[in-house]
């Protein structure tokens, strides 16, 4: 036992080395996600042979378990409760916006014939909180034979980071300039930009326009709200797309003899974490730790997954992933939009 876990110390370290300048230049750089830089770290490593064979193992432990352990940590980040207080018209545009974006998505990639995994995890980054959702995704996606899921992931991060860093920009200035109400560009912003990080930007840019500084408070904290109720929405879709991804793949049981859940257990984990969330009233100080681990554990699992992409393959479905991650940020935009002027 002991003897494993020296075997993935070298692996670890590799990672969590990478993480942390990742994360440095993302602090210089704040439009530039600290996820994404990993990918590019990882990739970066990995395709010019940097990574020793002593540090595969360690690699797998962060690209699994370290990512795992992160997802559970990352429902500490929300609360039903203060989602509902939105009004159920709100909630029912962030149902519909992630229920029609992820269909359409699954359809339009069917359509474009891309490979299952990218089109699955750019589905569920567009649809509910970019990297951090493909990266739950990933651990429960099959790939189609020969596909690799580290070479989708980074795919669809590269997808989503780019398209949620032009939606953070437009869509606050398009609902000043179609005469949205201060509320309706919060909730707006939060159901149709991709990452956490990028609504609080674009929340920042909308709130800089309002003359009255309580009003714009308030748009933040009604995109922020809107964001997290989407990332509610990760844990049932990922048990779900998990049940059908074991069931397609007949892979319930391993090698060892054991079950896979049809609920994966991380799922399970961070269901907890909600539920503590949202019938507890924690620190904020206790709150912020969290995230900064989990967000630090993320990032880890990045460059383990960046690790696995081999830049040849990936150039074969790229582009064409590229184009169905723009039209779905755009779908995701315009069923949001229709859904506030319906239900809200």
């Amino acid at each position: 036992m002991i003897d494993q876990a020296k075997d993935k110390l070298p692996g670890l370290a590799l990672a969590a080395v990478c993480a942390a300048l990742a994360y440095a230049i993302s602090l210089a750089v704040p439009l530039l996600s600290a996820m994404l830089i990993a990918i590019f770290i990882g990739i970066f490593i990995r395709n010019i042979g940097w990574i020793p064979q002593v540090a595969e193992p360690g690699m797998a432990v962060a690209g699994k378990t370290v990512l795992r352990a992160g997802v559970v940590l990352l429902g500490l980040r929300l609360s039903i409760p203060q989602v509902l207080e939105l009004g159920w018209g709100v909630v029912a545009v962030i149902t519909l916006t992630v229920a029609g974006t992820y269909v359409a998505s699954l359809a339009l990639g069917r359509l474009m014939r891309l490979p299952h995994a990218v089109t699955v995890l750019t589905a569920t980054g567009t649809a509910i909180c970019g990297a951090a959702a493909v990266a739950a995704m990933s651990a429960v996606v099959k790939g189609d034979d020969n596909e690799s899921v580290e070479e989708a992931a980074a795919t669809a991060i590269a997808s989503v980071t780019l398209f949620g860093t032009i939606g953070l920009i437009v869509v606050p200035w398009l609902g000043q300039a179609i005469g949205l109400e201060p509320n309706q560009i919060g909730v707006w912003i939060g159901a149709a930009v991709h990452e956490v990080g990028q609504v609080v930007a674009g929340a920042g840019i909308a709130q800089n326009a309002q003359p009255d500084s309580q009003v714009g408070a308030m748009l933040v904290d009604t995109a922020l709200v809107t964001k997290l109720g989407r990332v509610v929405l990760l844990a049932p879709l990922v048990a779900i797309i998990g049940a059908i991804e074991a069931s397609r793949h007949l892979h319930r049981t391993h090698p060892d003899g054991s079950k896979t859940p049809v609920v994966p257990y991380f799922v399970l984990g961070f269901l907890a974490m909600v539920i503590v969330r949202s019938v507890t009233n924690l620190p904020e100080s206790v709150t912020d730790g969290v995230n900064t681990i989990a967000t630090i554990l993320f990032t880890m699992a990045m460059v383990a997954m960046g690790s696995g992409v081999r830049l040849k393959k990936l150039a074969s479905t790229g582009g064409r992933a590229l184009l169905m991650g723009g039209i779905t940020g755009i779908v995701s935009a315009l069923i949001s939009l229709v859904g506030l002027y319906v239900l809200v």
